[in-house]
């Protein structure tokens, strides 16, 4: 079997695209997956989208992580599936989508830029002196000083497989404030289980949990900076619900090919 692929990166994050309009990738296996992931033998990324069509909706998107296992919401991979169907004329400049937690309002805002909304969040959660919070993906935010020189996997690899988060796991965030809207973010992603360039939905993860502990000046155009590039993060709070978010940041194809499974 012969796949045509797009790979895309939203500040870093990469991702393979498939178009499984014709269902012909909904055959393919966890280790299939986990193979064309593969840095050194494959096409390698941090993880695989397929589109498919959906009711009601422009497109649905299938998210896998590089472990090949299928995956929660992935913000930058959902940005980049924005814009690889706006290539190919599936959509026009503003669409609607499904992924695994719901629909999914999306813009192009520039020609290498995409937004879009993350669903409604209530919760979010102490843990220890730390946080929990679900963006789409499970999320812990811990705030530090200096995250310059941390060794991201190992940290995070200790929290991800803690007796707290089994057996699900949970993606891991440092942070470390710059000012009122600016905050450096490194995060170690389940799935992929090592340090990613970026992570979307890690972003606002951060942002949120920033603004609820009073250590942001506002909550428009805050600015996480990430180890690939910026993402912004626009939400309203209101009656202790955080509403209308948006994530938006860098989306870009790399190049194009095929792939003998």
């Amino acid at each position: 079997m012969i796949l045509k692929f797009d790979k895309y990166q939203g500040a870093g994050n990469d991702f393979i695209i498939l178009n499984n309009f014709d269902g012909l990738c909904s055959k393919l296996s966890e280790h299939q997956f986990r193979e064309m992931c593969d840095r050194h033998n494959g096409i390698g990324a941090d993880g695989i989208i397929l589109l498919k069509p959906a009711n009601n909706v422009d497109f649905e998107m299938e998210y896998y992580n590089s472990d090949g296992k299928l995956s929660s919401l992935c913000g930058n991979g959902a940005r980049c599936a924005v814009l690889y169907a706006y290539k190919y004329e599936i959509i026009g400049e503003k669409t609607k989508f499904r992924a695994i937690d719901g629909i999914h309002e999306a813009w192009l805002t520039s020609s290498e830029k995409v937004k879009i909304q993350i669903n409604e969040i209530k919760k979010i959660l102490k843990h220890k002196e730390s946080f929990v919070i679900n963006t789409g993906s499970p999320h812990y935010v811990k705030i530090m000083d200096n995250i310059s020189d941390l060794n991201v996997k190992k940290r995070g690899s200790e929290i991800r497989y803690s007796k707290d988060f089994i057996p699900e796991g949970i993606n891991v965030n440092f942070l470390q404030k710059r000012n009122d809207s600016n905050f450096l973010i490194r995060t170690y992603e389940r799935g992929v289980e090592d340090e990613t360039l970026a992570c979307g939905t890690g972003a606002v993860a951060a942002a949120i949990v920033m603004h609820n502990i009073g250590e942001t000046s506002g909550n428009t155009n805050l600015e996480i900076d990430t180890l690939g590039g910026s993402l912004i993060v626009n939400f309203d709070f209101q009656n202790s619900v955080y509403k209308n978010i948006f994530l938006e940041g860098p989306a870009r194809f790399v190049f194009s090919g095929t792939y003998k499974l």
